[in-house]
Formats: C-alpha cells, sequence, structure tokens
C-alpha cells in the first residue's frame, strides 16, 4: 500500500501540472480570440459611420430634400443619415475653421455653402467600389450639385483592418501550433508517468485499444478540466473588464464570447485526446528497456 500512493504521488502531479498548463495555454487563446472579435466589432462600428456627403444645390427645391429623404429611409445600404441647412454648414464651418471674431459672411458678405446630407453607410458597404455604384445615380438627381466620398478615410480603415486581421490571424495560428506542442508534451508527461502500467498491461495480453482506452478517456476529462477554468477566468475578466469599461462588452458581446468558450472546449478536447493518441502509441512500441 505505501509503495502504490508513492507511486500514485508522480501520477497525480503530473496529471496536475498538464491541466495547469492546457488551461494557461487555452487561457491566452482566448484573450486572443476576444481580442481579433473585439478588433472586428470595432472597425465595423467604425466603418458603419463612413460613406458620403450629398451636397445640394441652390435651386434645390422642399421637394427634392423630400425625395431624397424618402429615398434614405429606403435604401438598403443607410446606417444613419443627417440633414443640415445652409445655415447650420456655416455655423459649422465657423467654429471649426475661422479665425478669432471673423468669419466667412463677414468676409464675404453672403452664405457660400448649400444645404446637405450626410449619409453613413453601413459596414458592408464601406468599399470604394460599392459606394461608387451607390452614389452613381445620385449624381443625376434633381437639386444634387455634389457628392463626396469619404475616400481616404475608407481607404485607411479597410487597410488598417486587413493589417490587424492578418497579424491576429497569424498570432492565434502560432498559438495554436503552440499549443498542441505544449499540450501534447504536458499529456505525454502523464503519460510517461505511466509506462511501467503500459508495458504491465501488454504483458498480461491486453489489446493496444484497451490500452488507449484509459488514457484517452482521462486526458479527454482534463481537456474539459482544463477548458472549463480557462472559461471560468476569460469571463471574470470579462464581466469585470465591461463593469470597468461598458464600451468592452458592446466590442465584445456574450453571445460571441459564448461561441469562443465552446471553441476552447472542442481545442482542449481534441488536441489533449490526439496527444493521448500519440503518446500511448509511442510506448505502446517501446520495449521494457527503452522505457529507462
Amino acid at each position: 500500500m505505501k509503495n502504490n500512493n508513492k507511486n500514485s504521488l508522480p501520477v497525480l502531479g503530473s496529471q496536475l501540472t498538464a491541466t495547469v498548463s492546457v488551461a494557461l495555454v487555452l487561457l491566452v487563446l482566448g484573450v486572443v480570440s476576444l481580442l481579433g472579435i473585439a478588433a472586428k466589432n470595432a472597425a465595423s462600428d467604425i466603418r458603419s459611420r463612413i460613406g458620403f456627403v450629398v451636397i445640394l444645390s441652390e435651386n434645390a427645391t422642399g421637394e427634392d430634400i423630400a425625395a431624397l429623404n424618402h429615398r434614405w429611409k429606403t435604401a438598403p445600404y443607410v446606417a444613419a443619415v443627417s440633414y443640415a441647412s445652409a445655415d447650420d454648414v456655416l455655423a459649422r464651418w465657423n467654429e471649426t475653421m475661422a479665425a478669432e471674431g471673423d468669419s466667412i459672411t463677414a468676409l464675404l458678405g453672403v452664405n457660400p455653402f448649400f444645404p446637405e446630407f450626410e449619409v453613413a453607410v453601413k459596414s458592408q458597404y464601406a468599399e470604394n467600389d460599392s459606394l461608387e455604384k451607390i452614389v452613381a445615380p445620385l449624381r443625376k438627381l434633381h437639386g444634387v450639385s455634389e457628392i463626396k466620398l469619404h475616400g481616404d478615410m475608407i481607404r485607411s480603415i479597410n487597410a488598417t483592418v486587413n493589417s490587424l486581421t492578418i497579424i491576429l490571424s497569424a498570432v492565434a495560428l502560432a498559438l495554436l501550433l503552440i499549443s498542441f506542442v505544449l499540450i501534447n508534451n504536458t499529456v505525454r508527461l502523464t503519460v510517461y508517468a505511466r509506462r511501467f502500467s503500459i508495458h504491465t498491461m501488454k504483458l498480461v495480453g491486453a489489446t493496444a485499444a484497451f490500452i488507449r482506452r484509459p488514457f484517452i478517456i482521462a486526458n479527454i476529462f482534463q481537456g474539459i478540466v482544463a477548458a472549463f477554468v480557462a472559461v471560468v477566468v476569460l469571463a471574470g475578466l470579462l464581466f469585470y473588464a465591461g463593469s470597468v469599461e461598458p464600451q468592452i462588452t458592446a466590442s465584445v458581446g456574450w453571445r460571441e464570447a459564448a461561441w469562443v468558450f465552446a471553441g476552447l472546449f472542442v481545442v482542449g478536447v481534441l488536441i489533449c485526446t490526439i496527444s493521448a493518441l500519440l503518446s500511448t502509441n509511442r510506448y505502446l512500441r517501446l520495449g521494457y528497456d527503452d522505457m529507462f
């Protein structure tokens, strides 16, 4: 009995080490995944605030403005729209551009601006090609003088989003490979601690499938426990961050986080199972002398 207890201590210690290691790896992978979701949602939110400005002509009538308002209400690409009269545009220009005490009206004697609509499009339409197709028929409407696209802003945001997507995808892939190596090593450690039990079962005629089964089941359970620990920590961090800064909860919703949590369970179980299968196969092929 005393010897059995002593022999069980390394096994329990290796299993605990493996579980903690797997949980830490899954935790880091989950953090990167949540950061990727937050970045994607933030970029989508920014893109939904850009679009184009429709500047009306001097002879635009109230009917023209009403027709444009009706068009914005029914257009599938519109995320938000705001109307500014000529006086509103002038006041905005004076507030942001005019020198102290001077205004463009004082200099010119008239208001040189015209009413305008600022249209923000939905994120899926925030591409220069899509916007060109949208504004092409608008330029032909009566009462429309000019349409200005937020082209530079769109190109800058899209370039940033694409670069960030590539970087986060590369980091996630690297973490996935690193996690497999680390988890494989930690699982191999637990199997190594029981290598003599494997050899003993081989001697009494146990089949390879019979020997593998308890290791695979144990490592499936280990992957579930490790994923549960990682999910609890991530959920706690997300809840705390949301209580400190509500915008974080808006960037990463709990529904999206739930998909990440489910993915961690799948990754943890899958990698632990594959690692257990590879490790047990390795020791099944070894002779007694090779185990030392």
